[in-house]
C-alpha cells in the first residue's frame, strides 16, 4: 500500500504551518480474511484517524495490510524501521488462536522489549471484558524506532491509546501513547507534539520544548 500523509498538519496562529517535526509512522493491519479481500479492513483506517487527532505533527503514513504469517510481519516491520518510521503500530494477531503471531513476530525483530506497554494495555481492557488477559500485545524497539502491537477493534484501539475518561471528561486511566513521544525522544526519533483533547503527552520538565512556531 502507498505511503499517504495526513491531511491536517498543525498551523500556527493566523494559518501559518508550525516548525514542528514531521514524522513517519508506519500503520500494519494483521489478518487472513481482510488481506485477502473477504472483508474491509477496519484497522489502517482507525489507526490513521485517531494518530491525525491526536499528533500536531506532520504526519507520513506508511500501511501495509498483511496476512498472519509470521515471517510476513517480522519483514514488514524491518521495512517500516529501514524506511524511517520512528513509530510502528500494529493491529490484530495478538490473541492466543494458532494463526495470532503479531507478537512473537514483533519479539524477533527487537532490541529491547518495553513490557509496560502490554500491561498497560490490558488494564485498560479489563476495565471492559475479563477475556482481556487473552491478549498478548508487546511493544519492543527496533533500531531508532518504536513498535506497538494493539488490540484488533478500532474501539479497543482508540481506549488503548487515549486511555479512558470520567462523565466529565477527566482522565481516569492514562492511554499508553501518554508515553509514546518521551520514548521516542529518547531513542532519538522525532519530537512528537498531542494535542492534549485526545491524548496529553507526558515528559519530565527538562525535556519539554517550548511551543514552536513558524
Amino acid at each position: 500500500m502507498n505511503a499517504t500523509t495526513s491531511p491536517n498538519p498543525a498551523q500556527a496562529p493566523g494559518g501559518a504551518q508550525e516548525a514542528l517535526d514531521p514524522v513517519r509512522i508506519g500503520i500494519v493491519s494483521v489478518s487472513d480474511r481482510a488481506s485477502s479481500g473477504v472483508y474491509q479492513d477496519k484497522g489502517l483506517p482507525a489507526l490513521q484517524d485517531w494518530l491525525t487527532r491526536a499528533l500536531r505533527n506532520p504526519i507520513q503514513f506508511e500501511p501495509r495490510l498483511i496476512p498472519d504469517e509470521q515471517d510476513r510481519i517480522s519483514e514488514a516491520l524491518i521495512e517500516l524501521v529501514n524506511a524511517g518510521c520512528s513509530l510502528v503500530l500494529t493491529t490484530g494477531g495478538t490473541g492466543p488462536a494458532p494463526r495470532d503471531v503479531t507478537p512473537e513476530a514483533t519479539l524477533a525483530v527487537a532490541d529491547k522489549v518495553m513490557p509496560g506497554f502490554g500491561e498497560q494495555m490490558r488494564q485498560i481492557s479489563l476495565r471492559f471484558v475479563p477475556t482481556a488477559i487473552l491478549s498478548r500485545q508487546v511493544a519492543v524497539i527496533r533500531g531508532q524506532s518504536l513498535i506497538i502491537n494493539l488490540p484488533g477493534q478500532p474501539k479497543s484501539i482508540q481506549e488503548t491509546l487515549e486511555g479512558l475518561r470520567d462523565v466529565e471528561g477527566r482522565s481516569e486511566v492514562p492511554g499508553i501513547f501518554a508515553a509514546v513521544p518521551y520514548c521516542v525522544d529518547l531513542i532519538g526519533g522525532p519530537y512528537l507534539e498531542t494535542d492534549d483533547r485526545v491524548c496529553a503527552a507526558f515528559r519530565p520538565k527538562n525535556a519539554v520544548r517550548p511551543p514552536r512556531s513558524a
